[in-house]
């Protein structure tokens, strides 16, 4: 690994014990070398710190990093961010998998259009034993080069998941830190699209995991899901009606501190302002895990044959 890497790839875990070693397994095997690993342990109480102990020993490109007390998730995500050193940055789940040729396909895509500040491949979700069960079609308009467009898009459009592309650090650091309330993931996506247009590579490289463990699912409320992204939101004070509110501010603030035109701007306040007082058409808003399972013998593609490491590279 080099003293300043280019790619800076970040892992905030918390009792990931479960898929970690496959996770680790992908992202090490990538065709793409020259980044660091930044893993932060939120104080996990399972095998986590011995897994990423094992790896850590035996690749220099993982920085781990156990916190003393469990911060929540969103301050983890923040704080892998803050200790990344290269000029691109990927966020990165301890129970995902990624095809072989992700990073390479999405730095070569940032590399051809400077004008491109995240790419991300195409995805599909995959289950607790790795099998296919959604194939996704990415049909947001991030790639516009307008910005109320891709605001708009990213508004009523099914989301993606690009929020685990490869994006330019240095606009990661003109945008406010991701917050905790009840989808602040969306709000903090649109605001980096303001910046900059977003590139899909038509690939199928990108496996979300969707398992009973997952975030969302051990927590099915807002209210839990929001004490989960930062305890700090357990109590009186953080009532669902106050996270749904910062949650709609959200988009507002981030268009007013976007640098974008006046006429732009007022662009996206009139759809925010649609958003807001019509009815979201069914499924969307939905998350892509939550659509009904395929049959995987319809794919064409194998996962096995696309991720890096399945057989242990690191065992």
């Amino acid at each position: 690994m080099t003293d300043r890497p280019r790619l800076s790839i970040g892992l905030p875990v918390y009792n990931g014990e479960e898929y970690l070693a496959e996770s680790f397994d992908a992202l090490l095997g990538q065709t793409y070398e020259d980044f660091e690993l930044v893993v932060s342990d939120n104080a996990s109480t399972d095998g986590t710190e011995a897994v990423c102990r094992k790896y850590a020993a035996q690749d220099s490109r993982i920085r781990y990093l156990r916190l003393p007390r469990n911060i929540g998730a969103t301050p983890n995500h923040n704080h892998v961010l803050d200790e990344s050193r290269g000029e691109l940055f990927k966020w990165a789940s301890h129970d995902d998998l990624y095809g072989r040729d992700l990073l390479t396909r999405c730095i070569e895509a940032l590399d051809e259009r400077p004008d491109v500040i995240l790419a991300h491949t195409d995805q599909a979700v995959i289950d607790g034993d790795g099998q296919v069960t959604v194939p996704y079609e990415y049909t947001l308009a991030t790639g516009s080069p307008h910005a109320p467009e891709r605001f708009r898009s990213l508004l009523f459009e099914p989301g993606g998941d690009d929020f685990y592309g490869v994006m330019r650090t240095d606009v990661l650091r003109r945008v406010k830190p991701m917050d905790s309330y009840h989808h602040a993931d969306r709000t903090y996506v649109a605001e980096i699209t303001l910046h900059g247009r977003f590139h899909q590579v038509p690939e199928l490289l990108y496996f979300r995991r969707d398992h009973p463990n997952r975030a969302e699912r051990a927590n099915p409320s807002k209210r839990s899901r929001c004490v989960n992204l930062d305890p700090r939101r357990a109590g009186l004070l953080h009532p669902t009606p106050r996270l749904l509110a910062e949650y709609v501010w959200g988009f507002a603030s981030a268009i007013r501190r976007a640098p974008i035109s006046p006429a732009d701007r007022r662009a996206c306040y009139g759809h925010l302002a649609a958003w807001m007082t019509s009815r979201v058409r069914p499924g969307a808003g939905e998350r892509v895990e939550d659509r009904a399972p395929v049959d995987p013998a319809q794919l064409t593609v194998s996962v096995d044959a696309l991720v890096a490491g399945r057989e242990g590279r690191h065992a």
